[in-house]
């Protein structure tokens, strides 16, 4: 027997059998769950109801991720599923699904800070002989003083956040449903929510 969506099958809530006036339906049918990997792309397209395409992602390795208080998003590298709200058995098996808690790769986002606010970010474990090169690049007054106000206005890192750049791992949320777009994207996790999930991570 084939998956199915349909409760026409299912005993009514009083427990009374229902009356079955027609055999199975398309539109009533279920597929096998995507499964997504993380591994190099792989996407099968599906035809589904009213001749529209599903995307579905089998394996997937990067996407868009969001940096909510930056308001920046980069392509990066999903490293791997750190915690998932609804079953242990996808993290042990690095499945990617809506709102699973994935570590990604911080350097596109260490990159643009830097770009952007002109300081380092996370970067603590260098060695004086690359401290001294990042020192000796030259920019004119006037971006550093475009630089210094970017900073002054909102240049600030959250502590928790900042040792995640350290590591050069963040923590993010997948907001997309790789099963269905062929997708992984999603946003960095920051302020309460972070603070939640590594409560849960570390039970």
């Amino acid at each position: 027997m084939g998956i199915s969506r349909d409760s026409r099958h299912k005993r009514s809530a009083s427990g009374a059998k229902r009356a079955f006036y027609r055999k199975k339906r398309a539109f009533e049918k279920g597929r096998q769950p995507a499964n997504t990997r993380i591994g190099s792309k792989r996407i099968h397209l599906v035809r589904v109801r009213g001749g529209n395409t599903k995307y579905r992602g089998l394996r997937l390795d990067s996407g868009n991720f969001a940096w909510g208080s930056e308001g920046v998003s980069r392509k990066t590298r999903v490293i791997v599923v750190a915690y998932h709200p609804s079953n242990n058995e996808l993290v042990r098996t690095n499945t990617l699904t809506k709102s699973a808690v994935v570590q990604i790769d911080a350097a596109p986002f260490r990159t643009w800070y830097e770009a952007h606010y002109g300081a380092s970010l996370g970067r603590r474990r260098q060695t004086q002989a690359q401290q001294k090169e990042a020192e000796d690049k030259k920019v004119s007054k006037s971006v550093q003083h475009k630089h210094e106000e970017r900073v002054k206005k909102m240049g600030k890192v959250e502590q928790a956040l900042e040792k995640q750049f350290e590591a050069g791992r963040l923590f993010a949320v997948v907001s997309s449903r790789p099963g269905q777009s062929g997708r992984c994207d999603g946003y960095i996790l920051e302020g309460d929510e972070l603070a939640f999930y590594q409560r849960q991570i570390r039970k």
